[in-house]
């Protein structure tokens, strides 16, 4: 890592910059695949000591994003999460320290055996290499994914969003001056310098340098990354996350859980957005769940069904059996079992975070084995699907695809595995 800003490359060189960028990071991974997890956890607890000492420079780049803030449009909830102050920087420091009492995956033996004619042959955790992270502006985001990257034995490149650039370069700084004090390798960690769009496509071409790319943002820009990318993608479109509401449920706890997890953070891609209800027990659970939504001003989109059981709601439409609202709506379906939940849910979900409410095993164990979700709840919020909760430490994103990763990525979804086998001159016939 350098401990200085990189310069901002012009139009003219922007592809010699993030070619080079991208050797860099190649170099500095190859050092990091075999470095002890002591120095990795000596830099991480440093860097946790530093940016708590460098709050306040901290604070005074935040206030240069927060100063820009109208020009790009943010909402007031998009400058609460840009915001920094004492309180999130310590909580910043704490996710490092978080991430530092966790395993090193890397060299991990997943299998080892001895075959008949004496080879001896192990599995074990490598390093994916370089990591390419397009993230939203979220300060925190651009530490929590250079600590997960570096434990993990990768080398990343940091492209943040042109709304907490200086936020983010004050951190990598931080990060940077300890990394060099401690022994880490020079470029581990290198945030993108411009602000430029087209610096993406740039990385994108990079499939030879670059392992792979993990887009976090709006879909837009995740469609764009997976149609220009070179490399393998760890991503996810959109969070259309169901709570199906079963003729064995407990009423009570279907109202509270659904009121988790739709109003707990209503602009988060593992808050539910759709509800399902068993026909034998609508006319006592949805009363029970509108009164539970209602202070919180959550229009219901209920079909002819579901209506006829609610004091207020709209028609549903077709579109909104797909849509993630992020906001206080939910769509609400009366359906005549729990083949036909599963098979709404795998028709017009997105694979992310499904829950199901009942107090039958049966019907729990059909549902998770049915629903092709990254993650399953059984009588619990969707909101759990988090790497944090889930014991991960931070995470890098939640991937709804089925390889490389699936649901929460920590560490070890940052890793990929090799054989390792001894031999004792031993020759194939």
């Amino acid at each position: 890592m350098s401990t200085e800003s990189a310069p901002t490359p012009t139009q003219a060189n922007l592809s010699a910059y993030c070619r080079q960028t991208a050797e860099q990071a190649a170099q500095a991974s190859a050092r990091l695949a075999t470095l002890d997890t002591e120095i990795k956890n000596t830099w991480l607890t440093e860097s946790a000591t530093a940016l708590r000492q460098s709050a306040q420079q901290i604070i005074a780049a935040n206030q240069r994003d927060l100063e820009m803030a109208p020009q790009y449009g943010l909402t007031d909830a998009m400058v609460d999460r840009l915001r920094l102050d004492e309180a999130r920087i310590d909580g910043i420091a704490s996710a490092l320290e978080e991430i530092c009492m966790l395993a090193d995956p890397v060299g991990q033996v997943l299998v080892g055996f001895t075959r008949p004619g004496g080879l001896e042959i192990v599995k074990k955790r490598v390093p994916l290499g370089v990591v390419f992270f397009i993230y939203e502006s979220r300060p925190n985001v651009t530490a929590d994914a250079a600590a997960i990257c570096v434990k993990s034995g990768n080398a990343v490149i940091l492209r943040g969003g042109k709304e907490a650039i200086h936020s983010s370069q004050a951190i990598v700084d931080v990060l940077a001056k300890t990394a060099a004090q401690v022994g880490l390798p020079e470029h581990a960690v290198q945030l993108v310098s411009t602000t430029d769009r087209a610096a993406v496509g740039e990385f994108l071409s990079l499939g030879d340098l670059i392992d792979v790319a993990i887009p976090r943002g709006g879909e837009g820009l995740i469609r764009r990354v997976t149609a220009e990318a070179t490399m393998p993608v760890i991503k996810h479109y959109d969070g259309n996350c169901h709570v199906y509401v079963d003729q064995a449920a407990d009423t009570e706890m279907a109202a509270k859980v659904i009121h988790n997890a739709k109003c707990q953070r209503m602009g988060v891609c593992n808050a539910c957005e759709s509800l399902l209800i068993h026909q034998d027990i609508a006319a006592q659970a949805l009363p029970a769940i509108e009164k539970a939504l209602k202070p919180e001003g959550i229009e219901l989109r209920a079909d002819e069904l579901a209506s006829q059981h609610l004091d207020h709601s709209v028609p549903a439409t077709d579109d909104d059996w797909s849509a993630e609202y992020l906001g206080p709506t939910i769509s609400i379906k009366v359906v005549p079992n729990i083949d036909a939940a599963i098979e709404h849910i795998n028709r017009y979900g997105s694979h992310h975070t499904d829950a199901i409410i009942t107090a039958q095993l049966a019907a729990a164990n059909q549902f998770t084995a049915g629903v092709d979700s990254s993650a399953v709840m059984v009588n619990a919020s969707t909101r759990f699907n988090d790497g944090g909760v889930f014991g991960l430490g931070a995470e890098i994103g939640i991937s709804t695809d089925k390889f490389h990763a699936r649901g929460p990525c920590g560490m070890t979804e940052l890793t990929t595995y090799k054989y390792v086998v001894q031999g004792n001159g031993n020759i194939r016939t």
